[in-house]
């Protein structure tokens, strides 16, 4: 199916689903907050660091395969937690998890999915991790935790950048919420789209019914009131360093502290048993005029030095974006919606296109550069052009 999808970029996949899906779906997944200044940001960012090229290399035996906590990958990419796939395509988050699977990636599994825990596993299978949100009512968010452990995910991803919700407005505007409700507004923009209608939205009601968070337990649920998209997902305020302390002794693989920009932050989570840090502004979708993860890439590379493995995300679309996140300290990235509009274009042949690409366009820009593997990548490769303060970092790690 991904050679009818005409899609020779990310961005071409990113039309492809604007047509598909109702925009009410389709901004939550594209747009930031507010302004979305750093929303812009998080693109315009990769404008100002150049490639420097090294010619008379032999490069016909590149390739891009790493390990990431010790395990092998063909990429050097992770699919991050994204709780819409689901509502983008019918169970979406199987076609996600088959399509990381096929390309020999991570696939995360957000705390908010549509689909459970346990089908992914059974299902679709892979490398799989789960993203957890902390809950008020912490042994809710335990309960989750052992679930994931019962059902074979791999590494824990706790995101600590929400305890607020990010003001995205253009979800109030387009009536969409979490529990389903039904408005003039988004009854127009569904039935405006048939084939997303009667591919996923009727296809879940003859089914299981209404789509809702597969994997809060019952006392969740209960607690859940129909609000924006964004905002009806339990969360907390009282987020310390408690919380980690605490995971760390219940879960029994790998910890990854997802939404960090802070190098001390990052410093301190490793001391408290974190594994792993993903550099990561939540795609610009909470605080607006925040900085770009890729500002603070190198400062925070400095700070856990090899004690840690570093990922990045937000504003990734392309594979020279990959190349200069790797180049500037990243052991591998995570992409979302890059992968989230494959999907919502054409399912697990979407998202298996959108990876395709990335790999396709990484395998040029090592050529290009004169390099044959990921460890070659030297700031010597890189100048950055405007910004003083974005600078790689002191020496690179290949932690894995």
């Amino acid at each position: 199916m991904s050679d009818d999808l005409k899609a020779y970029n990310i961005f071409d996949l990113r039309e492809l689903a604007l047509k598909r899906v109702p925009k009410g779906l389709f901004e939550f997944v594209d747009r930031g907050t507010e302004d979305e200044v750093s929303l812009h940001n998080n693109r315009s960012v990769f404008d100002r660091i150049r490639f420097k090229t090294r010619t008379f290399k032999d490069v016909s035996k590149r390739h891009q395969s790493t390990s990431i906590f010790g395990v092998p990958h063909k990429m050097p990419l992770v699919i991050a937690p994204t709780g819409i796939a689901g509502l983008l395509w019918y169970e979406g988050e199987l076609a996600l998890a088959r399509a990381a699977r096929s390309a020999g990636i991570p696939f995360t599994l957000a705390t908010g999915s549509i689909t459970a825990m346990e089908r992914v596993a059974d299902e679709a299978g892979g490398d799989l991790w789960f993203q957890l949100y902390m809950w008020p009512d912490r042994s809710l968010s335990h309960e989750l935790v052992n679930r994931a452990k019962n059902a074979g995910y791999k590494a824990l991803v706790v995101t600590v950048d929400g305890v607020s919700a990010g003001n995205r407005e253009y979800n109030m505007r387009n009536g969409f919420t979490i529990p389903f409700t039904f408005s003039t507004r988004n009854v127009i923009d569904m039935v405006s789209h048939p084939r997303w209608l009667l591919g996923v939205m009727l296809r879940y009601l003859a089914t299981t019914g209404m789509p809702m968070y597969a994997n809060y337990p019952a006392a969740a649920k209960a607690k859940m009131t129909a609000g924006p998209m964004g905002r009806s997902s339990l969360r907390t305020d009282s987020i310390s360093w408690d919380d980690l302390d605490a995971l760390r002794k219940i879960w029994p693989h790998k910890l990854i502290v997802k939404g960090i920009l802070n190098a001390q932050d990052a410093a301190t989570a490793v001391d408290h048993g974190a594994d792993g840090i993903d550099v990561s502004n939540h795609g610009g979708r909470n605080l607006d005029g925040i900085i770009s993860p890729i500002e603070v890439l190198p400062e925070i590379v400095d700070a856990v030095g090899h004690r840690a493995t570093v990922f990045m995300d937000s504003g990734v679309r392309r594979g020279s974006d990959v190349v200069k996140a790797l180049t500037l300290g990243a052991d591998a990235v995570m992409v979302g919606r890059s992968t989230l509009y494959g999907v919502a274009a054409g399912g697990e042949a979407g998202a298996s296109l959108a990876l395709k690409i990335y790999h396709d366009e990484i395998h040029r820009v090592l050529a290009l550069l004169g390099v044959n593997n990921l460890t070659e990548l030297s700031p010597d490769h890189l100048l950055f052009a405007d910004n003083a303060q974005l600078r790689a970092p002191l020496a690179k790690h290949h932690n894995s």
